[in-house]
């Protein structure tokens, strides 16, 4: 694999021609790649959804349940690795200030301590997935279906570990600008999934049929192979190659890891912060009934697409931000953290029009319009009505939330996302739906506004963090 991205990105001086122009291009290239990795990622889910949608509904639906649970071990676990790319873009931004010499050794510590976090927090994780049917049984779930994710889990569960491993290499690799290796090992990685999927759920290749296990099987195989591959480019691409990521991986480095669980613990909570309100606003919608639930499902499906697109930019923004800020420019870092959120606002304006426009054939994408699916279908227009409205916040928040993750501010957003999610969002789903009697349409008008509040309060956090000197 050549290296695509032969230099880290410039922090573009304050006073240069054209600067926003220069910043929304170093975005650009860097989200761009950001987000088709981000989609690739999702393409592996619904390639597990369908291949066990025609295995059988049950095991399509104990497969949703166990995913629930390990989506949320995966979000809380993932802040360490994710904090790895904040940190090196703050070492990239001053080594290219001249402030700091010795870069290749501190990342180096970086991505080592990245690993080790992994290695600490895989080992609880893992502990709550092994008791995956107790869990679930707890919650109110049926205890066939309990015992049929349960056992999806315990082919699912090892592949965690790995997959964590991957996203601190990811970091790695796109905090020094190299963003297209990671989108071209989850591109395999989706060819992979789907392979071992085919074969181990029906028993094809000479395989054994193994149903839902083999399911979870595929999926820990993928991760396994994305981390072993990208681990090898790591290891192979010259401009990544010199950092000899793995030198000395068993000597402990209390300072870095220090920072990793500062800044790593607070992303990940704030991740499960706001994945929680939507499995929240499902649950609700089953409350309702089931054409409430269903109009649901095919109306979060669009957001859940279009929300790759700026959380490829804020990606990109915590590397531009990280950067700047490293570099002790704090204007270039404001620059590049509002051509982040502009860039993402526009983007979702676009988006916000289309589902405006063709609401009732964007949900004929999944019903088709015959009398029985008249109901489901109104509903889910109405719902694709609210979610235009929050696309735009949507996109927003997002990236505002990652431009603050570039000036290595974790805690405030966590306490700014729990508020705008669980005391604003959540009680106003609930007032709006059934003291009010909205019902469906009551809880997306809820979500939209703990997204409301979450993008005016982030937006405005990085407003004035951006400000002070760094």
């Amino acid at each position: 694999m050549t290296d695509q991205c032969a230099n880290p990105g410039p922090v573009i001086p304050a006073g240069s021609h054209h600067a926003w122009l220069l910043e929304a291009r170093e975005l650009l290239r860097l989200a761009v790649p950001m987000a088709a990795t981000q989609l690739a990622q999702m393409v592996i889910l619904a390639t597990d959804t369908v291949m066990l949608g025609h295995f059988s509904k049950r095991a399509l639906a104990a497969a949703a349940l166990g995913n629930t649970l390990y989506l949320m071990c995966w979000l809380l676990g993932s802040g360490l690795p994710m904090a790895v790319s904040p940190v090196i873009a703050h070492i990239q931004g001053a080594h290219i200030a001249g402030t700091k010499q010795r870069d290749q050794r501190e990342v180096r510590i970086a991505v080592r301590m990245g690993l080790w976090s992994v290695a600490l927090i895989s080992l609880p994780l893992l502990a709550v997935l092994i008791f995956t049917r107790p869990i679930l049984s707890a919650l109110g779930q049926e205890p066939m279906l309990a015992s049929d994710a349960a056992i999806f889990m315990s082919g699912l569960a090892w592949g965690l570990p790995f997959a964590m491993s991957f996203q601190v290499l990811r970091s790695f690799s796109t905090a020094l600008s190299r963003a297209v290796p990671p989108l071209v090992v989850i591109a395999v990685a989706v060819l992979w999934n789907a392979a071992f999927d085919y074969a181990l759920i029906f028993g094809h290749f000479g395989f054994p049929r193994l149903g839902l296990y083999g399911a979870g099987l595929a999926s820990a195989s993928s991760n396994i192979f994305s981390f072993v591959a990208m681990l090898a480019v790591c290891l192979a691409v010259p401009a990544l190659k010199r950092y000899r990521i793995l030198h000395r991986l068993w000597q402990w480095h209390r300072q870095s890891f220090a920072e990793l669980f500062r800044l790593g613990l607070p992303i990940g909570i704030t991740m499960v912060f706001e994945v929680a309100l939507f499995n929240g606003a499902a649950l609700a919608m089953g409350i309702i009934g089931l054409p409430s639930l269903a109009a649901h499902q095919i109306a979060i499906t669009i957001p859940s697409l279009t929300f790759m697109i700026p959380l490829g930019i804020g990606l990109a923004a915590t590397v531009r931000v990280g950067m700047a800020a490293g570099a002790g420019d704090a204007i270039a870092a404001r620059r590049a953290g509002f051509t982040a959120i502009g860039m993402a606002a526009i983007f979702m304006c676009c988006t916000a029009l289309v589902l405006l426009l063709w609401p009732r054939p964007i949900a004929q994408l999944w019903l088709p319009d015959i009398p029985d699916n008249e109901e489901v279908l109104a509903l889910a227009v109405s719902f694709l009505s609210v979610a235009a409205a929050f696309q735009l916040v949507d996109g927003i928040q997002v990236a505002a939330s990652m431009s603050l993750r570039g000036l290595k501010d974790a805690r405030g957003p966590m306490w700014l996302a729990g508020a705008s999610y669980w005391l604003a969002g959540a009680p106003m789903c609930l007032i709006l739906a059934f003291p009010l009697g909205l019902k469906g349409f009551g809880i997306w008008l809820g979500l939209a506004f703990g997204l409301l509040i979450a993008a005016v309060t982030l937006t405005t956090r990085f407003a004035i963090l951006s400000k002070k000197a760094l």
